[in-house]
């Protein structure tokens, strides 16, 4: 994946999916089948590799049964008028 936005992105939304199955207490082969996930593309989306699809999230938010919303902690979207949008990052990241 190249530098820029969408890695960030991707490494941001990782870590916080990585977070929240360890405070689940289940191991990525758990989580991915309980997602109906393959265990590797678990580990792709916590390492940034991947970028979760709309069902995805769904499906990883109900197995960890936490809001869609945790995988997004630390980002927001910035959209100033009549300009092109960027992604904006908080500097307090996952833990």
């Amino acid at each position: 994946m190249a530098p820029g936005p969408r890695s960030e992105f991707a490494k941001r939304f990782g870590a916080n999916l990585a977070r929240a199955r360890r405070e689940a207490g289940v191991s990525q082969e758990e989580l991915g089948h309980r997602a109906s996930l393959h265990r590797t593309a678990v580990g792709q989306l916590e390492r940034g590799e991947r970028v979760a699809r709309a069902e995805t999230l769904f499906k990883l938010a109900c197995a960890l049964s936490v809001p869609v919303g945790c995988f997004f902690e630390g980002m927001a979207w910035e959209a100033p008028p009549l300009a092109v949008g960027r992604f904006a990052f908080s500097d307090s990241g996952p833990k």
